[in-house]
């Protein structure tokens, strides 16, 4: 593991008790998270991306801010639903968000995960789909803003203009060099791992697989991963990709942290998404010394690069700042991490 981040999923509403997380509370705290995490040198703030829900729908302008706020951390999500997207204004939102943060930006987009309305994406105006999941749609979606990205003219420049813009088709703008190599695609199964590879794009491997043969998630997912690097390396791309995998861990120190969380640890479950069959990841939590020596043992983990730390938005920043810092400071450097400052072992 050489770097290491939290997954929010940006959850806001009522908290019991009469208390509330609003919107505006979970975007300002999500801003005031990463820059502490920027302090300690934690490598990466990413965000769930889902509509029609209390969560995070619009992530450029969250990431734009805390791109302004922070130096080293990177930020980005996991993941955008392309079924959703304008892919040329998405890819010219993509190239600003990369340029305000120095080429920061890692940008997570996916067909999507599974919704709490129908065929939302259609009520967004994107119809046609043949496809009872829209991944066809998705799909269309990724190639074009991957053009655009590219810096491929896509329109015709107007001779008659007034205000000029050269000849020929014209490229979006702004432009960003480099984004290309900062996009991931979020897989969930070895088929879209597969054409991931294919495409040259870095990983996001699910915090599911729509798999279930009585194998341990982590072995699932290592093969997945492996089957992913052989699929770039036969594509002929040059470089090596990134890949990430996304867990749920919690380092209990206090006595707070056990009232949370003690008793969450459990074994892999399986269950029902989008009609298959699908092994979800346990939740580890325990001591750090606990945690180094299962995770040590992840397989999974062993083989990404990148761990992405789901955490608890609703509990707010100091407790999750707390937990970060906890896996910082007693279980990342086990695992191989290096801060991208001197902060988190000073």
């Amino acid at each position: 593991m050489q770097s290491f981040g939290t997954l929010s999923f940006g959850h806001y509403g009522p908290l019991g008790g009469g208390r509330e997380l609003t919107a505006g509370d979970s975007l300002k705290q999500a801003i005031d998270l990463a820059q502490g995490m920027d302090e300690l040198g934690v490598n990466g703030a990413y965000f769930r991306v889902h509509h029609f829900a209390r969560q995070q729908a619009s992530p450029m302008p969250l990431l734009a801010a805390i791109a302004a706020r922070t130096s080293h951390i990177e930020v980005g999500t996991g993941v955008i639903d392309m079924r959703y997207e304008n892919p040329l204004y998405l890819a010219e939102e993509a190239a600003a968000v990369d340029l305000i943060s120095d080429g920061r930006l890692a940008l997570g987009v996916s067909r999507g995960s599974p919704e709490s309305v129908v065929r939302g994406y259609e009520t967004f105006g994107y119809t046609g789909s043949e496809d009872p999941r829209g991944a066809d749609l998705a799909r269309e979606h990724f190639d074009l803003f991957l053009r655009a990205i590219d810096g491929e003219g896509l329109a015709e420049s107007d001779p008659h203009s007034p205000f000029g813009g050269g000849q020929g088709l014209q490229r979006i703008e702004p432009h960003s060099p480099g984004l290309r190599s900062r996009v991931w695609w979020g897989a969930g199964n070895r088929d879209s791992a597969e054409w991931a590879g294919r495409m040259g794009v870095n990983l996001m491997s699910s915090t599911l697989l729509t798999s279930a043969d009585g194998r341990p998630f982590d072995i699932l997912q290592a093969e997945q991963i492996d089957a992913f690097r052989t699929s770039w390396r036969e594509a002929g791309h040059a470089g090596t990709p990134r890949v990430s995998v996304s867990r749920s861990i919690f380092p209990i120190t206090t006595a707070e942290d056990a009232m949370y969380f003690g008793g969450r640890s459990d074994g892999d479950q399986i269950g029902i998404i989008d009609g298959m069959r699908s092994t979800f990841g346990k939740t580890y939590a325990g001591t750090p010394d606990e945690l180094v020596e299962q995770l040590q043992h992840d397989a999974a983990v062993r083989e990404a690069d990148t761990l992405m730390l789901t955490i608890p938005s609703q509990l707010g920043v100091a407790f999750n700042l707390r937990l970060v810092e906890s896996f910082a400071r007693h279980v990342a450097p086990s695992l191989g991490w290096v801060p991208t400052n001197a902060v988190a072992t000073a």
